[in-house]
């Protein structure tokens, strides 16, 4: 089947222009500049981007991934491929090792069905000094024996862990992770610098949601702030909420790392698409009010009611960075992550058509996955 899409603002890694492009299986094979040829599917000068990818959400549509019910881990998916996130992993939180293992066993039969792209295993090896939206008393040492249960139950599916490099017997388990084929991210830490750099050393590619529950940048303290912004090893994930990070801060890591070592994240929880209310994120109740989610009891922030077209709308608007830029943060960056550049993450011939459109306001006005619309542009 073929399908040329036409009079679209094309936003590639190369810049912005005006032009067309054609589908064919599911994969783009031509790019173009100008008027189309023949009739194409005319799209009015909307713009285009490649599908986001979202390395980190719980939740959203009224549904949770901790729950480990494959039914509304499957609407959750489905709701936040509405918004535009084409590829997504499945993050849990802190609990015991057999629910663990139960859900990650039921998220693996998703991955199988392509609906997910990998499970996350938020915790339980994290710092209960910043353990954030997590019960702390599930929290554990980190267990090389326990980790590989896991993994096992994910059935080749678990594709990261979050560590907080400072534990005992983390740096271990970080390195077993890197044998596994699963991403380390160093995140939920009371790690000092060097610490931090010595998670680094031991495999760890990824910063858990920067600034959030970890020490704050600090000028004779630097803390894992700094090692993780300042080495080229490391991509940092940023939530872009308005909540969770100021603006300026936001810009601050986006400069230092570059729109290549920056992924943007939801860390949605159930409450996304939703109403203000009571929702459970694993074993913890969270509040919602005017959009912000905390826990119910001691009022902290507990995860977001963000989705990735918001994300990068934000990213233009607030931040003020470039199309190409913000497309690369919600896109092509953490494909990289994930090991899946060289199949989605950009508009460029041979990838998949993984395509969201926007309007003159960068607000969602369609969805392709894989060469269908998921949602048709209007």
């Amino acid at each position: 089947m073929s399908l040329t899409v036409s009079d679209v603002r094309l936003v590639t890694p190369e810049g912005v222009h005006d032009g067309w492009l054609t589908i064919e299986d599911g994969k783009i094979t031509h790019i173009g500049r100008g008027q189309a040829p023949g009739n194409g599917r005319s799209l009015g000068g909307r713009t285009v981007v490649p599908g986001f990818v979202d390395v980190h959400t719980h939740g959203g549509g009224g549904g949770s991934y901790p729950e480990g019910d494959p039914e509304k881990a499957a609407e959750v998916a489905a709701f936040h491929l509405g918004h535009g996130t084409t590829t997504t992993l499945a993050s849990l939180v802190t609990a015991s090792p057999a629910t663990l293992a139960r859900t990650a066993s039921a998220l693996a039969d998703l991955c199988e069905q392509g609906l997910i792209a990998g499970i996350h295993f938020e915790g339980p090896y994290i710092s209960k000094a910043r353990c954030g939206a997590h019960d702390p008393a599930l929290l554990r040492e980190p267990d090389r024996a326990e980790f590989r249960e896991l993994v096992r139950a994910g059935r080749g599916h678990v594709r990261m862990l979050t560590i907080a490099a400072e534990l005992p017997n983390a740096l271990d388990v970080i390195r077993d992770a890197a044998a596994e084929g699963v991403i380390a991210a160093l995140g939920h830490s009371d790690a000092t610098y060097e610490q931090t750099l010595a998670g680094i050393e031991a495999g760890g590619s990824v910063a858990t949601h920067l600034y959030n529950a970890m020490p704050p940048l600090s000028h004779r303290d630097p803390g894992p702030v700094a090692a993780l912004l300042q080495d080229d090893r490391v991509t940092v994930e940023l939530i872009n909420d308005g909540v969770h990070v100021h603006p300026a801060m936001l810009r601050l890591a986006a400069h230092e790392s570059g729109p290549a070592r920056t992924a943007l994240i939801t860390d949605a929880m159930a409450a996304a698409g939703m109403g203000d209310g009571r929702y459970p994120l694993g074993p913890m109740t969270v509040d919602v009010e005017n959009g912000v989610a905390r826990l119910s009891e001691g009022g902290t922030i507990a995860g977001s009611t963000l989705t990735m077209d918001v994300a990068f709308r934000r990213t233009v608007r607030e931040m003020g960075a470039s199309l190409v830029d913000a497309s690369t943060m919600a896109s092509l960056t953490p494909a990289r992550v994930l090991g899946l550049d060289g199949e989605i993450g950009s508009i460029t011939v041979g990838k998949y058509a993984d395509l969201v459109v926007l309007d003159e306001d960068l607000r969602l006005d369609g969805v392709m996955r894989r060469g269908v619309w998921v949602r048709e542009p209007a």
